[in-house]
């Protein structure tokens, strides 16, 4: 399995519950020394996690570093596209760059990757590719228009690589989280609570988690599980669909 942003948040807890399932797990990443440190936390042995860098917006970094995986551990089952960032402000005031910026990581990333997994995965009559959507990708927020944007495309990109992928066995998937408590959720509440004039702790209940059944944050745990379940499933059953994960706040 390849997890890009595995270093830490969704991405590491992913790799985890991978490697207590018996995968090998590439540990992609933007920065190499955390990918190396994640990779240790996670394997001790060095035998079965293996820290790769890649930026996953750079198409060069993308097909070294799913080749490395690919020599390393012989072939690619699974592919999570996780990587993600995240840039809040007003429609109005948005830099061009910044919008750039964020869609590179989130859909260049997500093609690149994919294009470069396919070739490892036809080749292998099978594959499961998994991309990390969000509620987003159902709904809107304001201040959040390049990621909702990508998140939307997120699901447009899925479908077609079912469609694709079904004469080779390999399958299309989106998790579509809410809230989760990660370091990237956290830099978004006082930001917010600056744009939206409002305290950090009405952030966290009336915007976040307002729509939720349980005013609960989504885990990392929960997401992990959901991505073990969507990997092993056994059929084209289900393929190029999303799963919400984020205690109610959007149902299908």
């Amino acid at each position: 399995a390849i997890v890009t942003g595995a270093a830490s948040g969704i991405g590491k807890e992913i790799a985890r519950e991978f490697l207590a399932q018996g995968a090998r797990v590439a540990i992609a990443d933007l920065n190499p020394d955390h990918a190396r440190e994640a990779a240790k936390d996670l394997d001790p042995t060095g035998k079965l996690a293996l820290a790769v860098a890649m930026d996953v917006s750079n198409e060069v970094q993308v097909e070294r570093g799913v080749g490395q995986v690919a020599d390393h551990f012989g072939a690619i089952d699974i592919l999570v596209s996780n990587a993600g960032i995240q840039i809040v402000a007003p429609l109005e005031t948005f830099k061009f760059s910044d919008w750039k910026t964020l869609l590179a990581v989130h859909l260049d990333g997500a093609f690149l990757t994919t294009r470069a997994c396919l070739k490892h995965m036809y080749a292998a009559g099978s594959g499961s590719i998994i991309y990390m959507g969000s509620v987003h990708s159902k709904e809107a927020s304001v201040l959040k228009a390049p990621y909702v944007t990508a998140k939307h495309g997120l699901e447009g990109l899925a479908k077609v690589v079912a469609k694709e992928g079904a004469a080779h066995g390999v399958r299309a998937n989106v998790i579509c989280p809410g809230f989760v408590r990660t370091p990237l959720v956290d830099k978004q509440i006082p930001e917010q609570a600056r744009d939206l004039g409002i305290s950090e702790e009405d952030v966290v209940k009336k915007v976040m988690l307002k729509e939720t059944v349980d005013g609960e944050f989504t885990t990392v745990e929960d997401v992990a599980r959901c991505a073990v379940f969507l990997a092993g499933f056994p059929s084209n059953a289900l393929t190029g669909q999303s799963i919400v994960v984020s205690h109610g706040w959007f149902m299908q």
